[in-house]
């Protein structure tokens, strides 16, 4: 059973579906289920595309989607709100609203920023941590530029123009960005591909205030050390964004880290690498027990 919730938290509102049960029945005894809050990326995406991939860790955990404020089917606000501290702040107060205690944290992209900053700020709140395709800091910007002007054709190279400025003019045009750039994102994906937008929403304002602002100064690598969860960092082979050496930078700086890389992937892990991705999820929560 699948419930969508919103709550209203510091000056927000933030929508969150709830996939699995918290309690099940294993033979004559009853059973509760860890909590994992799934982070999305983008900014301005949503955590839709989460599904249905992740909905096969149900049988383990009970998965918590959120979408970021002023994104997907939060509420909007000023852009100004829309910052990875207010996001750290939102899951916090989200985790309290729902009266858990600790949690475990994945996150993709720019959602494993969120998670990474999360569990360096919250360590008592982090039972494990989970961040694929990602990076610690400002420097992934450089290299993504560098990657796309070698791999990148002109027209997708004009297009990302926008990207960087941080000025998208319309969800028109963030949806033509990332249609022309499908074949960068997805190691699997080898010319654009049009994509079904119905059900998935944008926000413009969200990946223009990131990538023309606070993602220019962006560095958690001081803070990492402060994790004290189990972390696991998945990085793509063929990440043209968050290129694998940032997700080695991450398992460095991270005290209990274990990372791996997939080498049929590039920043679309989730559909590059499905299997193998929550292979490695579950491997890990194994390892690690719950």
């Amino acid at each position: 059973m699948e419930t969508c919730l919103k709550a209203k938290l510091r000056g927000t509102e933030l929508f969150f579906d709830v996939e699995g049960a918290s309690i099940v029945c294993e033979g004559s005894r009853f059973q509760e289920k860890p909590v994992a809050f799934l982070l999305h990326g983008g900014p301005g995406a949503d955590h839709t595309g989460y599904k249905p991939t992740f909905s096969a860790l149900t049988d383990r955990l009970q998965l918590v989607y959120v979408d970021h404020r002023g994104q997907g089917r939060s509420a909007r606000g000023p852009q100004s709100t829309y910052t990875l501290d207010n996001n750290v702040e939102d899951i916090e107060a989200l985790r309290i609203h729902l009266g858990l205690e600790q949690i475990i944290v994945i996150g993709g992209s720019y959602g494993g920023m969120v998670a990474m900053a999360y569990a360096a700020r919250y360590p008592a709140s982090v039972s494990h941590l989970i961040a694929y395709a990602t990076a610690a800091s400002y420097e992934f910007l450089a290299k993504a530029q560098q990657t796309l002007n070698d791999r990148g054709t002109p027209e997708q190279i004009k297009v990302a123009q926008m990207l960087w400025d941080g000025n998208f003019p319309s969800v028109e045009a963030l949806q033509t960005y990332f249609e022309l750039l499908a074949p960068l994102y997805s190691y699997q994906s080898k010319s654009p591909q049009p994509i079904d937008w119905t059900d998935r929403i944008l926000s413009v304002e969200a990946i223009n205030e990131a990538f023309g602002g606070f993602l220019r100064s962006y560095d958690l690598r001081s803070e990492l050390k402060n994790i004290t969860s189990p972390s696991l960092i998945l990085a793509g082979r063929h990440d043209w964004i968050c290129a694998p050496e940032f997700g080695a930078e991450i398992a460095a700086l991270i005290p209990r880290s274990d990372l791996r890389i997939f080498e049929k992937s590039g920043h679309a892990i989730r559909t590059d690498e499905p299997q193998k991705l929550l292979d490695a999820i579950a491997g890990f929560l194994v390892y690690q027990p719950l």
